[in-house]
């Protein structure tokens, strides 16, 4: 004799979850995480690129910077996009900091502690390349 099969509940998913900014300043803390191993790559090119010699740095340099007389938009680019990227994942480590201590949970304090990080990032990756290329221009 067959048993009927009991209907289980679905486990939550994606697609019944209401987006909000702290589900956002998850994913792109985890996304940010992944640029930055990235850029970790390319800062050890840049370390061997110093330890080979004037040739290797001349590469180097040549691939991430003025090439040819012209702008290198491809470095800024990338270059732009890791210190964003950077900005965003330490302000999202310091608000988990601050979760871990038992702190923000409360749902408002949650929602304008992930915002702060949405608006950190861009603003302290706009401080910092202002300062980094004022007087190249």
């Amino acid at each position: 004799m067959a048993s009927k099969p009991y209907a289980r509940p679905l486990s939550p998913h994606l697609g019944i979850w209401r987006w909000g900014p702290h589900m956002l300043v998850s994913i792109v803390h985890r996304a940010c995480g992944v640029a930055l191993s990235v850029g970790l790559a390319l800062m050890v090119w840049w370390l061997a690129a110093l330890a080979g010699g004037e040739k290797s740095y001349a590469r180097f340099v040549d691939v991430f910077t003025l090439s040819g007389g012209g702008l290198n938009v491809i470095g800024y680019i990338v270059g732009i996009g890791l210190t964003l990227a950077l900005f965003q994942h330490m302000a999202s480590g310091v608000r988990h900091f601050v979760l871990d201590i038992g702190a923000g949970y409360e749902l408002r304090k949650g929602k304008q502690s992930a915002m702060a990080t949405l608006v950190f990032s861009p603003l302290a990756t706009i401080a910092f390349w202002a300062w980094l290329l004022a007087g190249k221009f």
